[in-house]
């Protein structure tokens, strides 16, 4: 897909209800990048989904690092550029070398992953396959993580998996790379 199926709006152009909603982001960046600014034609919509997209990347309780591979993966699995170009920045942000980024696109088996990262990335892996963790995936990710961490693993993977198909199917474009990021995506993709 070379344009998108539904283009972004100016911001300079959104109607004072979504300006308001954008400028109470945490994340300035997101004011204006090309899911909030594709999201601005449907407002009810944007307003109804920052709320979880909020707590699950700013305010959960998985670790930021286990969080990013999770997204990365997802992103992945589901050939989201979008994400993945996003989630490069905030993973490499989160602790993640560019050779452990990339590793992502490998998945659980490669190499130097510890066990509760491999756990992770095969959960990410079931959930986009099969819609479930398994039983053997769960034992696993339950030895490193409580309750509420497991429950986000899953809600984690399927929110990404959501926006994935979301994002696709608008062609929504990855934001150019602020000048600082753009070595560090080509570093982490190759």
């Amino acid at each position: 897909m070379t344009a998108p199926r539904i283009a972004p709006l100016d911001p300079e152009h959104l109607a004072p209800k979504v300006r308001e909603l954008l400028d109470a982001l945490p994340d300035t960046a997101l004011r204006t990048a090309n899911i909030t600014t594709t999201l601005a034609r449907h407002p009810e919509l944007l307003a109804a989904s920052f709320p979880l997209s909020t707590m699950l990347l700013y305010a959960g309780t998985l670790p930021d690092r286990d969080r990013e591979l999770v997204i990365l993966r997802t992103a992945h699995l589901a050939g989201s550029a979008y994400i993945h170009a996003q989630h490069v920045r905030i993973g490499h942000l989160a602790g993640l070398t560019p050779a452990e980024i990339a590793r992502t696109a490998a998945g659980p088996g490669a190499d130097d992953w510890s066990a509760h990262e491999a756990a992770l990335l095969t959960a990410a892996d079931e959930l986009h396959h099969h819609a479930c963790i398994s039983e053997a995936t769960w034992q696993r990710l339950a030895q490193h993580y409580g309750e509420q961490q497991l429950i986000e693993v899953s809600v984690l993977a399927g929110h990404y998996r959501m926006w994935a198909a979301a994002l696709n199917s608008f062609g929504v474009t990855p934001d150019p790379a602020p000048p600082t990021a753009e070595r560090e995506v080509s570093d982490a993709t190759g």
